[in-house]
């Protein structure tokens, strides 16, 4: 298999895992807060849906998202969806609680007129179409975004990530607990090709020493990233990395060792998604 269809099989599977969470709720379910302040499970839904939108219209009119980029004037930076291929490479449509506001807010609030029946057809319209349109690429095609321009496979795998921290929020707002699967892998690599970007989107240098990543899947694997040589290593589940660099859980509530200080100083600010820095949560640990 390909890695365009390896990864586009596994957007697939994180989609239905999502979609598995939405389709028992009431119409009253999806109000529900979630942890992402100001934003209902709704929100969450609609936001993934405008940018899959976003994203057909990338891919088929280049020149289309070009304009209507630069018609946007978002405060503080764009948004952002995940630096894929370089320091800031890849953004839109950021992670709720990542503190971008201005412009993304304000499409989530324009979709709260939208019913949840509504809501659930356009994002699997949406979603469905955008499977099929990135279908048509090769993983080297460059895809531009709302950044720099992005690798096919980087843009497929900035919406898996995308869609697996969303899921999380609303797993979360519902009191539920999502299995991890071995899609955590996808998570885990553009979380620590993002380590650039978290320094550069908080104006500070990137550190010359390298890090490496050593995580152990669900299954028992190991998934390693970064130069096997390198002093700096990141250990522990894997789950906890990516809920870390997704900023969806404390560093102090996961169970990760970080060996040498260029490793602490980076998962202490880790952002796997773009636009300005996150806010993160707050530790729930003692």
């Amino acid at each position: 298999m390909d890695l365009m269809a390896e990864l586009l099989d596994d957007l697939r599977a994180e989609t239905e895992s999502f979609e598995t969470l939405l389709r028992p709720l009431g119409d009253d379910d999806w109000e529900r807060p979630t942890p992402a302040e100001g934003w209902a499970i709704r929100d969450q839904v609609s936001h993934l849906a405008w940018f899959d939108d976003a994203a057909v219209r990338a891919v088929t009119d280049p020149d289309g998202h070009r304009a209507a980029l630069a018609a946007l004037s978002p405060p503080g930076g764009g948004p952002g969806d995940g630096p894929a291929d370089g320091p800031g490479d890849g953004a839109g449509g950021g992670l709720a609680d990542g503190g971008e506001g201005g412009w993304v807010d304000h499409l989530v609030r324009e979709a709260r007129g939208r019913t949840p029946a509504g809501l659930l057809a356009w994002f699997r319209t949406a979603r469905a179409r955008s499977i099929e349109v990135f279908a048509t690429l090769g993983a080297r095609d460059r895809v531009p975004w709302y950044g720099p321009d992005m690798s096919a496979a980087s843009f497929v795998t900035a919406r898996l990530m995308e869609t697996w921290a969303h899921g999380h929020d609303v797993a979360d707002a519902l009191g539920v607990t999502r299995p991890p699967t071995a899609r955590l892998r996808h998570v885990a690599s553009i979380g620590l090709r993002a380590r650039p970007y978290s320094f550069a989107v908080r104006g500070l240098p990137l550190p010359a020493e390298p890090v490496r990543a050593e995580l152990t899947m669900p299954d028992g694997t190991t998934w390693t990233g970064g130069p096997g040589d390198a002093e700096s290593v990141v250990r522990g589940p894997a789950l906890d990395f990516c809920l870390a660099v997704t900023q969806r859980i404390h560093l102090s509530d996961t169970a990760l060792e970080m060996t040498g200080h260029p490793a602490r100083e980076w998962m202490e600010i880790a952002q796997a998604f773009a636009g300005p820095p996150g806010r993160g949560r707050a530790a729930v640990s003692g």
